[in-house]
């Protein structure tokens, strides 16, 4: 096992990975909105777009932020061990820290509909539960939570009833018109008044408690592969990560292509699709640390990717004011009108500037602005460092008590 303490950069290279996959599939979202991704036909897509779309579909989207998912189970174990080391109590920092990820991605989601900042806050009470368990253990509970992620999605796509379909096109139909055009009110009124799904409030309750045991396999992988020591030398474990890649990559992204040609209405769609999903993203892990470990010299792309990685929470954010400004009605209005393929350009265009700024930026100060933001109020300490519990000093003996 590798030493608890030493900085997995392997793993901030991962998490900058995540990023640049997130951000692609993320702009789906940005162009089209999140319902609307999924109803290409009242755009009026080019051919070329409709193929950059099932790519997307296949090879990014769901794929990228179970990466992220893993890495935050990871993170929170290497935590640990930091709060351990240092003499200090892990629980009350790690709600601190969580209840400031659920405000900050209350205040996120003003933005737009994919906020997932608030989840990891709230899910982060749940991996309390784990977070003292055995590898083993969390392999075993990430197994079953995978498992039934698997079956619940089976048949969770089913063809949709003619006032289903009329309630969703009219629900993008009126997204078009306001996203591009309207004021932040306007849209944020959108948002939150329409109901393009139908669902009860006792039905979308039910879900958000299911929520935790659908997506929770990639957390406790996470926590499993951080108290293995996992990444801290990836010279010394390129072997293992190949093998992964080479079990992993084939696997998911047959199982999406699978899902994508049988049609959202075939009830083996769902299930081929969540599992491809996650298994893809646990072979992009292993590929990625591969391709990076086979580099000992570190160069600037992978340099960029740690840069990126450690700033993650800023650069997360900073995509979102980005992306908005480019396509809503308050900055350029550009919502539906560019394309599928002109989004993946301006998604790397956009990548690429924030790796030259992360890297940049991280030459002058230690962290992030808003990653020393969430440090100051989780170790509540302007330095943003967690400070040593200072030894309790022995009792001063008296001569007269020796005596």
């Amino acid at each position: 096992m590798g030493n608890p303490r030493k900085r997995a950069v392997a793993v901030d290279a991962i998490r900058g990975f995540s990023l640049l996959g997130i951000l692609m599939a993320n702009m789906l979202i940005f162009q089209y909105g999140m319902f609307g991704k999924d109803e290409m036909w009242l755009f009026k897509p080019s051919s070329l777009d409709l193929i950059g779309h099932d790519m997307l579909k296949i090879f990014v989207e769901g794929s990228f932020m179970p990466i992220f998912t893993f890495l935050f189970g990871y993170s929170m174990i290497k935590m640990k061990e930091s709060m351990n080391a240092k003499g200090l109590k892990y629980g009350r920092n790690v709600v601190r820290r969580s209840i400031l990820l659920i405000a900050l991605g209350f205040a996120h989601s003003m933005l737009w509909d994919g906020d997932i900042l608030l989840f990891y806050g709230g899910i982060s009470f749940f991996l309390l539960l784990f977070v003292n368990r055995k590898p083993k253990t969390l392999m075993i509970w990430g197994i079953i939570f995978l498992l039934l992620s698997i079956g619940i999605s089976y048949g969770g796509t089913s063809a949709a009833s003619p006032e289903d379909v009329m309630r969703m096109e009219t629900h993008v139909r009126e997204t078009i018109n306001l996203y591009g055009t309207g004021t932040y009110s306007e849209i944020m009124n959108h948002r939150n008044t329409s109901d393009p799904l139908g669902l009860p409030g006792g039905m979308m309750f039910f879900i958000l408690l299911l929520t935790p045991l659908i997506l929770g396999a990639l957390f406790l992988f996470g926590m499993a592969a951080a108290k293995r020591g996992k990444f801290i030398s990836p010279e010394q474990e390129k072997g293992s990560y190949l093998r992964y890649a080479i079990m992993f990559v084939p696997f998911g992204i047959a199982a999406k292509t699978a899902s994508i040609m049988l049609g959202s209405s075939h009830a083996w769609s769902g299930i081929l699709h969540m599992a491809g999903a996650q298994i893809l993203a646990l072979g992009y892990i292993y590929l990625f640390a591969y391709i990076y470990a086979l580099s000992s010299n570190r160069n600037v792309v992978f340099r960029s990717f740690e840069a990126v990685g450690r700033m993650s929470l800023t650069n997360y954010l900073m995509q979102t004011v980005i992306c908005t400004t480019i396509f809503y009605g308050y900055g350029l209005g550009m919502f539906g009108r560019l394309g599928v393929l002109t989004g993946i350009l301006i998604a790397l265009g956009i990548y690429i500037a924030q790796a030259m700024c992360s890297l940049l930026y991280l030459n002058r100060f230690r962290t992030g602005p808003i990653e020393f933001l969430l440090r100051i109020g989780t170790y509540w300490s302007w330095s943003g460092q967690a400070k040593p519990k200072k030894p309790k000093s022995p009792p001063i003996q008296t001569e007269a008590s020796s005596s």
